[in-house]
């Protein structure tokens, strides 16, 4: 098995010598070709986070989050496709016996490749997907409002690891085959940036879910720990397209900041959402200093500086909570006044 160090090393050629050179290509692309997961899986990056009896790489969190830098740093589309897959294999390596064997392997393998449908529990209010008891499973009734890799999940058995919430609290986690029915209608999205990530609306009208299917119920507030335990691996977006925007603009002070940044984060706790703020911030200032040199071609579809740009702006509310959009704000509140005032 791989040493971690080595894995993060095979991430950063991958990113380097496949990823990053056709990121204009796919950013241009209705949907990220397929090749292009078929190189991480053939990586054993699929099998990342998951364990190694299983085939996976049980890759530690410094481990994790620097393999996502790296592939966001090649091709943010991509990594952001690839990233959907692995809280599916965390929750499989503890789910019922006949789901985990069934499903770990070839998840961990890449063979199959998992999508996730949960960012509607950080809403408040009532459930935007709700999920309720029936004979043999659950019946799911409403919306998954935010599904990525749709069309590219798996080339072979497409399933969405989905996540809907019961009338007493509780939240039901299941895997459901990534395809459209009389009782789940699909609309795709038109992003400003990671367009081609196959990103869709779900919407469940009495959809079935057989009790075989169901991986994980929880309470409400035990995800909500969970969640916020998870800030940091996606600020790894943000650093890997701040640091390919350093990279491609030359030495700066930002470089320094860059590595405060990452060292911020990996030993933040409470300071999380502060430490995810200054990521998504930085980004947006590490490339809008790439456009800014590169003046008027950074404009162009052909430059990598207008790409980075979007996808700054798209990471700035990707995951974002309460607490993390208050963090943004105050970053991005004028710390001097304008000149001559």
């Amino acid at each position: 098995m791989e040493p971690t160090g080595g894995i993060v090393e095979t991430a950063r050629r991958l990113a380097d010598d496949v990823l990053f050179p056709g990121a204009l290509e796919v950013d241009a692309s209705e949907l990220v070709p397929v090749e292009r997961l078929d190189a991480l899986a053939a990586a054993g990056l699929y099998g990342l986070a998951g364990p190694r009896e299983a085939g996976g790489l049980g890759a530690d969190l410094r481990t994790f989050t620097g393999v996502m830098e790296a592939l966001a740093g090649g091709c943010l589309t991509t990594a952001f496709v690839w990233a959907q897959h692995h809280g599916t294999v965390r929750t499989l390596a503890a789910a019922p016996p006949a789901l985990r064997s069934e499903w770990l392997g070839p998840l961990c393998a890449g063979e199959h490749r998992s999508g996730a449908a949960f960012a509607g529990l950080r809403r408040p209010g009532p459930p935007v997907l709700a999920a309720r008891p029936v004979a043999g499973g659950y019946e799911l009734e409403g919306s998954a409002p935010w599904v990525t890799g749709w069309g590219r999940i798996d080339v072979v058995h497409d399933v969405v690891h989905v996540a809907a919430r019961t009338d007493d609290g509780q939240v039901v986690w299941s895997l459901l085959d990534a395809t459209a029915s009389p009782t789940l209608e699909v609309e795709p999205l038109r992003l400003a940036a990671v367009d081609a990530s196959g990103t869709v609306t779900l919407r469940f009208s009495a959809h079935r879910v057989p009790e075989g299917r169901v991986t994980l119920v929880e309470e409400l507030q035990a995800w909500q720990a969970r969640d916020a335990a998870g800030l940091r691996p996606n600020a790894s977006h943000a650093l890997g397209v701040a640091g390919r925007a350093l990279t491609l603009g030359g030495a700066s002070p930002l470089d320094a900041e860059l590595d405060a940044c990452r060292s911020a984060l990996d030993d933040a706790a409470a300071g999380l959402p502060a430490a995810r703020a200054w990521a998504c911030e930085l980004a947006v200032r590490a490339t809008s200093r790439l456009v800014v040199a590169g003046g008027g071609r950074s404009v162009l579809r052909s430059s990598h500086a207008q790409r980075l740009a979007r996808e700054a702006m798209f990471l700035l509310v990707f995951g974002q909570t309460a607490e993390i959009r208050a963090a943004e704000l105050a970053r991005l509140a004028p710390s001097a006044p304008p000149p001559g005032s």
